[in-house]
């Protein structure tokens, strides 16, 4: 990114070859390379018998609703067999898993991030069959007596309200019983595996998908390449470092330890310049975000009602605008872009508003790399704290999770602490954060459009309305695009939508490339930052101070503004998602 005073271009002119020099016109080129790849393989294979399966789930879905007030077993058994036909389960997605995969998990020994002997994965799987065995006992168990129950409901036409509760609680029962049986039944079938073969030709294939590219930005290509590989390398450390249980139970996954770890290279020993040539931030991370476009799908945005618009669309905003004014008028921040920067990447949904918002206000490379270290520091301690307060508290599953959504920053880091409030909590704050998201090209514009007309205009002077399309990351028209696009196809394809596109194009291949791409640009970011840049804008505490204030506000406004929509004015829409 540019410095603050290189706001005077000519920009009277267009040429049409910028579509293919400039950053976030080839992110676009890239980033639909890799969807059309995806439904070119996923699309024309879908699993056997697909519209048979799901017609027969779908009939029984129906008639059990119409015959009990809650989900009965006979609706979670078809849901299950519904949800468990995804395109990534079939061979070909198996096999671009296996290519696409990152280190594994571990706890004691680092090496099973990258290989497991099949004497220790025998002697894993030897351990486990005994709580797999006791795990499944529970399950059989707790379905038998959740069947007995039900069929007491059943006998009293599920008319009776004591014995429909005592039904959806053994019900529940069940279904925790056959989760834990599930995380049992994975740890006893372990199997050995090699990852370092998969992890050199996944190196080898972004490397040469990246480097035209670079080439065509005015790169040079063998310096691009010898950097690139080194970024990968230390994203490779980062995950397995991020990796290991503990650490990422509290929150401190790899993209935490990449940003570190290319910080300690850059401000030690230093960046040489061949890396610095690979080190392309921008290029690797909006390239990820036209592909996070393509994950928003309105179908799901709308499932929540205009209750969840209001909570994300409503307070996002309000908390941005009076986070910068505090910034500016209370604190006094000498960096108006570090201040709008900060304020977007705390309100709206962390890396990926900071680095739409830092494109439109031209902020400064170490201006970006503050508010990114904020916003994962927080979000590790945010994922822990909030849910436990949550669940201490007693708070209802679609309160704290439109709570968890609205306030808590990465997309991953929802879901995570959504999972401690069950399913609804869960579904509800992932939602929230997705429609949340979508916010992300309105405030990029919003942002390009004031510094023009405001930060960066002198007075007298007009700036001219081009200068806003100069400012405008063209990267977010990639990310509306792709977003239109798969709203439409996922539409259109009805119940073989989540199949073939939410699990198979998006979960089982461009969500991985995207977070790949993610940990590439988080390495390159630690690479060029410089701590003596950095240390100024720290200059009192204001951006730690700025971070704590405004993300304070936002929990005080989306808590008010969850309770007010899910429970005054649209408490249907509460007890839909209950049910």
């Amino acid at each position: 990114m540019a410095d603050n005073a290189e706001i005077v271009r000519d920009v009277g002119k267009w040429e049409w070859s910028e579509l293919f020099k400039k950053e976030d016109w080839l992110a676009i080129w890239l980033g639909f390379i890799i969807l059309a790849v995806g439904v070119a393989v996923f699309l024309p294979r879908p699993p056997a018998d697909l519209d048979a399966k799901l017609a027969r789930a779908d009939a029984v879905l129906e008639a059990e609703d119409e015959r009990a007030s809650f989900h009965t077993i006979e609706w979670h058994k078809a849901n299950d067999a519904k949800t468990g036909l995804r395109a990534s389960k079939e061979p070909h997605g198996k096999t671009l898993a296996k290519w696409l995969s990152r280190p594994a998990r571990w706890a004691a020994n680092p090496m099973q991030a990258l290989y497991l002997s099949e004497s220790k994965a025998a002697e894993i799987r030897e351990n486990a069959a005994a709580a797999y065995a006791r795990a499944k006992e529970q399950t059989d168990a707790a379905l038998a007596n959740a069947e007995t129950v039900q069929a007491t409901a059943a006998a009293a036409g599920f008319q009776n309200r004591e014995l429909n509760k005592a039904a959806e609680t053994a019900i529940k029962e069940w279904r925790d019983a056959r989760k834990k049986e599930s995380s049992a039944k994975s740890k006893a079938e372990t199997k050995a595996y090699n990852k370092i073969p998969y992890l050199i030709g996944i190196m080898i294939i972004f490397m040469l998908f990246f480097t035209p590219g670079a080439k065509l930005m005015g790169k040079n290509p063998a310096l691009f390449m010898q950097g690139f590989l080194f970024v990968f390398l230390l994203a490779i450390a980062a995950e397995i470092i991020g990796g290991q249980a503990t650490l990422r139970s509290w929150g401190f996954g790899p993209l935490i330890w990449a940003i570190l770890g290319g910080m300690l290279i850059a401000n030690t020993v230093g960046t040489p310049k061949f890396i610095q040539e690979g080190a392309q931030t921008e290029y690797f991370i909006k390239t990820g975000l036209v592909l996070l476009g393509a994950e928003i799908l309105f179908g799901k945005i709308l499932a929540i009602g205009q209750a969840g618009i209001f909570v994300a669309w409503a307070v996002t905003p309000t908390v941005l605008v009076l986070t910068y004014i505090f910034g500016q008028r209370v604190l006094k921040m000498e960096s108006k872009t570090l201040n709008i920067t900060v304020s977007s990447d705390m309100c709206v949904c962390g890396v990926s508003a900071a680095i739409a918002t830092a494109a439109a206000c031209r902020a400064t490379k170490e201006e970006l790399t503050i508010a990114l270290g904020m916003s994962m520091l927080f979000t590790a301690v945010m994922m822990i704290a909030l849910p436990s307060f949550i669940v201490a508290m007693g708070m209802h599953p679609v309160l704290g999770g439109a709570w968890i959504g609205g306030t808590i920053d990465s997309t991953g880091a929802v879901v995570a602490a959504g999972a401690f409030l069950g399913e609804v909590g869960m579904f509800v704050a992932a939602t929230i954060k997705m429609i949340q998201n979508v916010m992300i090209g309105v405030i990029a514009f919003g942002v390009a459009v004031y510094w023009c007309a405001r930060v960066d205009c002198t007075p007298g002077q007009q700036v001219s309305k081009m200068e806003i399309w100069y400012r405008f990351p063209k990267f977010v028209l990639g990310f509306i695009l792709a977003s239109v696009i798969f709203s439409l196809m996922f539409e259109s394809m009805g119940a073989k939508g989540t199949a073939m596109l939410d699990h198979g194009v998006l979960r089982g291949f461009s969500r991985i490339c995207r977070e790949w791409f993610f940990i590439l640009a988080f390495a390159s970011i630690g690479l060029t930052s410089n701590f003596r840049e950095m240390a100024k804008h720290f200059k009192g505490g204001k951006p730690v101070i700025l971070y704590v204030c405004g993300q304070s506000l936002n929990l005080v406004l989306t808590l008010l503004a969850a309770y007010i929509m899910f429970f005054v004015v649209f408490p249907g829409v509460t007890e839909s998602l209950m049910n």
